[in-house]
């Protein structure tokens, strides 16, 4: 059972990626962040339209990596650690470039895997 938890949350976490930086934004209404405005990238003089199209190449990524993960969970590989860490990190990266406090949720799950994985937990999954 826990090992079917854990995959699925790896899947789901992953998949949340893309979705969040793919939602319409509805006329007439606030976002709850732009895509297309990353802080490091504006400062770099990046302007919206590539910075949100790169946003989504590693949104995309990192929700690929994840499934992937997910799937080796499930599947009782002994890489499924390996790639979680790696689906976390791109994920923590891709909200730091382009944070906002809307993000926080998705950054605590992040280093959430990253612990869980540094501290093999839980043990019935390794």
């Amino acid at each position: 059972m826990t090992t079917l938890l854990v995959g699925a949350f790896l899947i789901v976490h992953g998949l949340l990626h893309p979705g969040v930086w793919t939602a319409p934004q509805q006329p007439g209404t606030t976002a709850p962040f732009t895509p297309g405005h990353s802080w490091v990238l504006a400062a770099a003089g990046v302007r919206p339209a590539p910075a949100w199209a790169a946003a989504l190449v590693l949104a995309w990524y990192t929700a690929v990596v994840y499934a992937v993960a997910g799937a080796a969970v499930l599947a009782g590989a002994g890489w499924w650690p390996t790639a979680a860490l790696v689906a976390a990190s791109s994920g923590l990266v891709l909200k730091a470039v382009w944070f906002d406090p809307w993000l926080s949720v998705g950054v605590l799950l992040d280093v959430g895997v990253i612990t869980a994985v540094a501290c093999s937990w839980p043990a019935s999954v390794y």
